[in-house]
């Protein structure tokens, strides 16, 4: 309980000095700022879940939450993880921030848009993030860039992708906490509940906002045996076992968590949030889609359509808010068009926060709605899309949304409220409804369009953090995410665009694994598969080196003068001839300032003439 010092000014009789006088106040619970708690989860479908009629799986602790909360019933993200992290802390389009992929530098949201975590520290919040973030591992893109006072995180979108601490596996891995390594112990899905719990307890005198983003239920679904075991008499699917045990260990944290909220006197004044970043995985998860969309297997709630679909099911995700001492709970649906970026306005009028006072927010507060006020909530158009790509394409997989009509890639329409299962295309009975359906994706494309031209540069040499240490997951070229491309020496490569802070003479050391793995260059063995490569190649701009390489290598360095500037820098290692594997880890650090002849040699490159494909007729 938080408690405040008053100094009452005393009325004395004449002749005495005035004095102060030190009075201790109690202040009610409910009468300080709200804390709030937001779980976001991974890949979970709007079916998994008992309470959403899940036939087999078994959620009591989301289930009982449902039951306490006011919930979104039809609430939107992206049909993909890190742009529904963008939106969900910009309140904006994903794509202003510069994300509409996972990978490629298109998974890093761009500076200059404050966050969630930005405002809550502002108004004097503490800030924590537990688990993924997948916006961006260099400075100034990290979470700890990005308002967060306290982060426990893993390398980029999943456990065992190029930027994590090589070999995680779930069990008692290398995190970083605030950027740097630390070992851990126990499952990772209990770590990240675990500090929750602990940072709840820390801060329960003052306003905190916490975010827990697991890294469940998404692939490869490695569980703790005893939960897999659950589910030996529910299917004999072993995949499908583990999934579930993915999601069980999310119900049993969840209800870890809403049971330390209660035992600590917080539950009543925090907002508390459950959501998911996507549609359930087609392709190795809990459904099967076809051609079409249409699911062939699993329970998906009636909905069209996984993961990266534009169809329904790809980004109507669960959604419950709870917040007893704000009105919000009682277990209530609210029906109207929500999305994820209405979070930020919102929590923006829920906490009393300051808004961004230069980013126009996409999104529009639910609070009224949340707390049964609203007696006039007009229509909107809400827009998803699956771009996925490095440079976007009109009209690619997108649908456009009101209460009422779906429209999908500008040539099928839907009555969601009649066919929630998308399977009877009515465009040619409501050609005024297409119509201006599209004249709005037209505008609202035309409003992206300028953030699709640029790009998202990694900076290098600055000061706050020397060295940089780029990975495969952020280049732009052949996509080269996970550390199982390392391992079988997948013969990619592509191009980081790359920001020079400052003129100076750099150390570059490339690998084909992280330094933390100290393997050698050319594999074999523990090292993965051989690759008979002799050389190494570097390109910064318009310079390029190569060095010869020896079979034990593990690094191979260079040193180089760079001028000041935006430029594109590739490596890879090769034979001379057809194999040709990508550096998947490089790392630059400004040594010293450089001689004027040694810059002279450099000239930077225009990333639109390397990076960009050529346009096509």
């Amino acid at each position: 309980m938080k408690r405040l010092l008053f100094y009452i000014g005393l009325i004395v009789p004449a002749g005495l000095a005035l004095s102060g006088c030190a009075t201790e106040l109690t202040t009610s619970p409910d009468a300080q700022p709200p804390n709030v708690i937001l779980v976001l989860t991974d890949d979970q479908g709007y079916g998994d879940l008992s309470c959403h009629g899940n036939p087999i799986l078994k959620t009591p602790n989301m289930d009982r939450l449902y039951a306490q909360s006011v919930r979104l019933t039809d609430f939107h993200v992206d049909p993909c993880c890190s742009p529904t992290r963008a939106a969900l802390l910009s309140g904006q389009y994903s794509d202003r921030t510069g994300v509409w992929h996972t990978i490629l530098g298109r998974s890093i949201m761009r500076t200059g848009t404050p966050t969630l975590a930005d405002l809550f520290g502002r108004a004097g919040y503490r800030t924590a993030l537990f688990g993924k973030w997948h916006l961006g591992d260099n400075y100034p893109y990290r979470p700890q860039d990005r308002g967060f006072d306290e982060v426990l995180e893993f390398g980029a979108g999943a456990i065992g992708n190029m930027p994590d601490y090589w070999r995680n596996d779930y069990f008692d891995d290398t995190y970083h906490r605030n950027g740097k390594p630390e070992s851990q112990q126990g499952y990772c899905n209990d770590i990240w509940f675990d500090e929750a719990i602990r940072f709840a307890r820390d801060n329960r005198n003052r306003p905190f906002f916490c975010m827990v983003a697991t890294n469940l239920p998404h692939y490869p679904f490695f569980a703790p045996q005893e939960l897999i075991d659950r589910f030996k008499t529910v299917t004999d699917d072993q995949k499908l076992r583990a999934y579930y045990a993915c999601l069980a260990s999310i119900d049993d944290n969840l209800g870890k968590l809403m049971a330390a909220l209660e035992q600590q006197g917080l539950a009543r004044n925090t907002i508390l949030i459950f959501m998911s970043d996507n549609g359930a995985d087609p392709w190795v998860g809990p459904i099967r889609t076809d051609d079409n969309h249409f699911v062939t297997s699993g329970y998906n709630a009636g909905m069209r359509g996984g993961k990266i679909s534009e169809y329904e099911g790809g980004h109507r995700v669960p959604c419950f808010v709870r917040w007893p001492a704000g009105g919000i709970a009682g277990g209530r649906d609210v029906d109207q068009l929500t999305a994820h970026f209405d979070w930020m306005p919102t929590l923006i009028e829920a906490c009393g926060l300051d808004k961004p006072r230069k980013t126009p927010l996409d999104g529009r507060s639910l609070l009224p709605l949340l707390q049964g006020k609203a007696t006039n909530w007009p229509d909107r158009t809400v827009f998803v899309h699956n771009q996925r790509v490095d440079f976007p394409v009109k009209g690619k997989n997108y649908q456009a949304m009101t209460g009422r009509w779906r429209m999908v890639n500008g040539a099928e329409l839907y009555d969601i409220k009649a066919d929630p299962g998308q399977k009877h295309d009515v465009a040619a009975a409501h050609p005024q409804v297409m119509k201006q359906l599209r004249t709005e994706y037209d505008r609202w494309w035309a409003s992206l369009h300028p953030a699709h031209q640029q790009y998202t540069v990694i900076p290098v040499g600055d000061p706050d953090a020397n060295p940089t240490r780029l990975t495969a997951h952020d280049w732009h070229g052949a996509p080269c995410w996970d550390q199982s491309h390392a391992k079988r020496g997948a013969l990619r490569t592509g191009t980081w665009v790359i920001d020079v802070v400052r003129d100076g003479e750099y150390a570059v050391e490339l690998r084909r694994f992280p330094p933390e793995a100290d393997l050698p260059i050319q594999g074999g063995g523990e090292a993965g598969q051989k690759r008979a490569v002799s050389q190494a190649e570097l390109k910064i701009g318009q310079l390029t080196t190569v060095k010869m390489l020896g079979e034990s290598v593990t690094v191979v360095r260079f040193h180089v003068g760079l001028r000041k500037g935006v430029t594109c820098l590739s490596a890879t290692f090769s034979d001379g001839g057809e194999i040709n594997m990508g550096a998947f880890y490089v790392t630059l650090e400004r040594t010293r300032d450089a001689s004027q002849k040694d810059l002279e040699r450099y000239r930077p490159s225009d990333p639109d003439k390397v990076v960009r494909p050529p346009k096509t007729e």
